[in-house]
C-alpha cells in the first residue's frame, strides 16, 4: 500500500523495530536507531510519539535530525 503522496510502485521497505540484546530499538527514516526499550509495544508507542513530534516540527528541527542519521 503506498504512503501519502507515493505513486506508482511501493519502495522497499525495511523492519522499523528491532531486538538487540535484551532491548528493543526503531529505526526513523532519518536513519537514527532510537531505544532502549524494555518492550516491542513501548518502542511502538515510542515511535508513534517520534512521529507525532516530526510532524509538529520546525522544519530546522527535521534537518538536525537528517543531519545525525547522515552522520551515522
Amino acid at each position: 500500500m503506498n504512503r501519502t503522496g507515493e505513486n506508482g510502485n511501493l519502495p522497499i521497505r525495511s523492519q522499523r523495530f528491532f531486538k538487540k540484546g535484551d532491548y528493543w530499538y526503531y529505526n526513523t527514516r532519518e536513519g537514527v536507531d532510537i531505544g532502549p526499550f524494555d518492550s516491542l509495544n513501548e518502542a511502538e508507542t515510542g515511535a508513534s510519539e517520534f512521529i507525532d513530534f516530526i510532524l509538529h516540527a520546525d522544519p530546522h528541527v527535521i534537518q538536525t535530525l537528517q543531519s545525525y542519521g547522515a552522520a551515522a
